[in-house]
């Protein structure tokens, strides 16, 4: 395990692992310009930052560049959820299945189990959910545990599934409506405190294996040989050189590749209150009506908040840099919610809404989206295609599995472009913050900052020790406090207030909230003298 969750090294980052405004502008001045690195990566979302650790960890130079910020697209807008390729079984896709439980099982054991641990989830069997619906997701579940087996998983990680009597799921689900509910069923899957801070950890990991994380550094143009990009704050252009290129900006790759086709589809989450729901020690699967393997769901987050989603629909046009949330999204949830709840939630209990748009590989004659089955039907296995110029791109599947498409396209550069490196370690690598469970228990912190920071949460905490001012809420009602803003300057790569709160935390989901908190992450932006602010 990393020699992070040692004592004495619980009071700072891990060696190397800090990103900040002073390491971007030396790192981007050694790189534009300067001799080649091995592999340029291009996109620092989760299987971008994946690609420049498995690089960096086979002991190659990298180089990582992001036009924005770290999970500044698909990354940061999942259901929080690392999936153990349920849905995958029910629809035949075997091999996408065992993948999923494989990499779910080394996340939540391995390589991050300060972030990710077991979710339960009741699906309540309501009237509009036959015996028949009942007995098939009941043999998924099973299923979805005989999965769990084959990768190994222990079952102290992921506990059995098991049936409720109706009391037992009004206890779980107290929100529930009472009147003809049968029982329910109780499963368990993987869960990530925030997609955006498993991204963050991937790229500090990266960054202590020697990668340059370079945010705000656009890419124009990719060769075989390297790329034109441009600085996003100063405006300058220049060329980073590379003896090999991975294209991993998600549902943008097709822009700077010729030849890769993207369908995307937008998934949308709704999000609440958790005072308005009550109650809520598991998450929900609520079927959606006429369907047999969707569910919407329903996700406490532990902040005062509670995500319920998610659609699939497909997208057309230009691919935006945030995606819209559409009325009809939000009315699609809040009726299925409306189909199961005893509590009834209106548009106007939204505080805040938003969409992801998953890079689905578009695999249909010449692209003609008339041609092609709905983006739910399409397969989320991932794709790493070498262009003729040897450019490597990677797209399609999901984040549960971030880790293998990374090392898959790794494989590919080696392979195409002779670099002299060995097989991916990252398998058996911990991220930043890492440390078995009893290591982690026995770290003096508070519990919610270990389970966002792991062994760095005694550090975090000490902020707070050595100016109390830093243990101020952002904003009231909200965990977050100042403490985390400032960390996020020092050490996490945050340029400015966009970063702080929409990224490193999540104050920015709740429209309300950001205005909020907007004054206090431009005073830790000012007192840090790291102000970039948008």
């Amino acid at each position: 395990m990393s020699s992070s969750s040692s004592p004495a090294s619980s009071q700072r980052p891990v060696a190397g692992s800090s990103l900040t405004a002073g390491r971007r502008l030396r790192e981007l001045a050694e790189t534009v310009g300067g001799a080649p690195v091995d592999v340029l990566v291009v996109g620092l979302g989760a299987t971008g930052a994946g690609a420049a650790l498995d690089a960096a960890a086979r002991g190659l130079t990298v180089a990582a560049v992001d036009a924005h910020d770290l999970a500044f697209g698909t990354s940061r807008w999942s259901s929080k959820l690392i999936h153990g390729g349920l849905r995958y079984l029910a629809s035949g896709q075997l091999d996408v299945a065992h993948e999923s439980a494989l990499e779910r099982g080394l996340l939540m054991e391995r390589t991050a189990p300060h972030l990710v641990r077991a979710q339960p989830f009741v699906l309540p069997l309501t009237p509009l959910v036959s015996r028949g619906q009942a007995a098939l997701a009941w043999a998924g579940f099973r299923a979805g545990d005989t999965l769990r087996l084959a990768a190994r998983t222990a079952r102290t990680t992921l506990p059995a599934p098991r049936r409720l009597s109706a009391a037992q799921t009004r206890h779980l689900a107290p929100a529930l409506r009472g009147s003809g509910l049968r029982g329910g069923l109780l499963s368990w899957d993987g869960r990530v405190t925030d997609d955006a801070r498993l991204v963050t950890a991937i790229a500090r990991t990266a960054a202590a294996r020697g990668a340059r994380i370079l945010t705000r550094v656009r890419a124009l143009e990719l060769t075989a040989s390297g790329a034109r990009i441009r600085d996003e704050l100063t405006g300058e252009e220049g060329e980073i050189r590379a003896r090999a290129v991975i294209n991993a900006s998600g549902v943008w790759a097709g822009g700077l590749v010729d030849g890769v086709r993207i369908r995307p589809s937008r998934g949308t989450h709704l999000v609440l209150r958790a005072d308005h729901l009550g109650f809520l020690p598991a998450g929900l699967h609520i079927p959606i009506p006429g369907e047999t393997n969707r569910f919407v769901l329903v996700l406490p987050q532990g902040d005062g908040r509670v995500y319920v989603g998610l659609t699939d629909e497909p997208v057309e046009g230009d691919v935006p840099d945030v995606p819209d949330v559409p009325e009809t999204d939000i009315g699609f949830l809040l009726d299925v919610l409306g189909s199961a709840l005893d509590v009834p939630v209106h548009r106007g209990d939204v505080v805040g809404a938003f969409a992801g748009l998953r890079p689905l590989l578009d695999g249909t004659s010449g692209g003609d989206p008339g041609a092609a089955p709905s983006t739910a039907d399409i397969s989320r296995r991932h794709a790493v295609l070498t262009s003729p110029e040897g450019v490597v791109t990677v797209v399609g599947g999901k984040l549960t599995t971030y880790r293998r498409m990374a090392e898959d396209a790794v494989d590919a550069a080696v392979a195409t472009h002779g670099l002299s490196a060995g097989t991916s370690p990252t398998s058996a690598l911990p991220l930043v913050g890492a440390a078995p469970p009893r290591a982690l228990g026995a770290l003096r912190a508070p519990r919610r900052l270990i389970n966002r920071y792991g062994t760095e949460a005694p550090a975090v905490h000490a902020l707070v020790t050595a100016d109390p001012r830093l243990g101020r809420p952002v904003l009231e009602g909200h965990p977050v406090t100042r403490a985390e803003l400032l960390w996020a300057v020092r050490h996490e790569g945050a340029l400015d207030a966009a970063d702080l709160l929409d990224r490193r935390t999540r104050i920015g989901l709740v429209p309300d909230d950001r205005a909020t908190a907007l004054e206090a992450a431009r005073e830790v932006l000012d007192e840090s003298g790291s102000a970039t602010d948008r």
